[in-house]
């Protein structure tokens, strides 16, 4: 197989391409699908997701459709998880499994708190078609090891794309859980009347911690950032998320 049939500029939607602007001509670029190459070309078979998907919180998602931004970090590392998509899961993984991701279980729970029930599954699709975009920082991870294709250059492909997001669209909420997240903000602020929601990061190691937990010790509330979300974006004439 050829390498360009594994992975190109191509693979993303023209819209969020046209956002970019000129990045595709750009040495980071260059350098960033030169890494990705290599790596698929060494084994695909240890990329997560499949390279297909690499962008499919953008397809999902087009640039005039986002109302909401949930960052994440970099894809599931465990076999059968990632889809492409920040935080979502395959449906068939059952909630109550060892596979169920302690970050998802804890979105589950604060939406429950918020009186939007908890998840049916871990499946997110449905989020990313209402206009929530699901981006992980890093689209890529080789399997078993987490943040293992953070340095191969999508720093600066996700910089760009939240950069020129947050300039183009007015009144986006984005969902900054962790510390990771968070320090992106300085990009988004950039923006004309952007909404930032801020907490911990709703992985079972980190959802207590810090000033502004994402849920109250015990889990007995959460940061409301779904209720206030659907609210900023009522304000601004736009359609809830039904969460």
């Amino acid at each position: 197989m050829k390498l360009k049939a594994l992975f190109s500029k191509d693979d993303s939607p023209s819209d969020w391409q046209e956002l970019l602007g000129n990045y595709f001509e750009s040495s980071d670029w260059q350098s960033l699908e030169k890494n990705l190459h290599t790596a698929l070309n060494l084994d695909p078979s240890m990329v997560r997701p499949e390279p297909q998907h690499f962008f499919k919180a953008l397809k999902l998602t087009p640039v005039d459709s986002v109302k909401v931004v949930i960052l994440g970090q970099d894809p599931y590392h465990s076999a059968g998880l990632a889809q492409g998509l920040a935080f979502s899961i395959p449906a068939e993984i059952a909630v109550h499994s060892r596979e169920f991701p302690s970050s998802l279980r804890n979105i589950s729970k604060a939406l429950a708190l918020e009186g939007f029930g908890h998840l049916p599954n871990g499946d997110l699709h449905e989020w990313a078609k209402q206009g929530v975009l699901l981006l992980n920082t890093a689209l890529s991870v080789k399997l078993g090891e987490a943040g293992s294709h953070t340095n191969l250059g999508w720093k600066s492909l996700i910089d760009h794309l939240i950069s020129g997001l947050s300039k183009a669209r007015p009144h986006l909420v984005w969902m900054l859980w962790g510390g990771h997240a968070q320090s992106k903000l300085p990009l988004i602020e950039n923006g004309q009347d952007q909404f930032v929601l801020q907490s911990s990061h709703p992985s079972g190691l980190g959802v207590y911690k810090t000033d502004k937990p994402f849920l109250e010790p015990g889990a007995k509330a959460s940061c409301n950032h779904f209720t206030i979300a659907n609210q900023w974006l009522t304000e601004h004439k736009s359609r809830p998320i039904d969460w």
